[in-house]
């Protein structure tokens, strides 16, 4: 049976005016994007965001790249606390399942 799996990840992103643009960073991944608005800059880096997650979950290397960028995986008997203040971007990262039988090591 073929299905949807969709996972979520709340990321801090900066944003800034420079002149009549506006700057959307997230620096822990190093990625930045503008836009005309404060939303579309935003929305911009969002985009980018959901790009650079595909591209390296297709080449097999989004372990490497989330481990160099300095995530850890939290455990889920001591989640960590929600992040206070600050801007955070909520990024969807939509899957699809083939439906057949394989072996996932969890």
């Amino acid at each position: 049976m073929r299905g949807m799996v969709e996972f979520r990840i709340k990321i801090p992103v900066k944003i800034t005016k420079r002149e009549r643009w506006f700057l959307a960073s997230c620096p822990v991944l190093d990625l930045h994007s503008q836009g005309e608005t404060e939303k579309k800059a935003q929305d911009n880096l969002g985009e980018a965001m959901r790009v650079f997650f595909a591209s390296c979950f297709e080449r097999g290397i989004l372990d490497e790249v989330l481990k160099k960028c300095g995530f850890k995986l939290a455990s889920a008997t001591n989640p960590l606390p929600p992040p206070r203040g600050g801007r955070y971007i909520d990024i969807p990262l939509p899957f699809m399942t083939s439906g057949q039988s394989r072996q996932c090591l969890v």
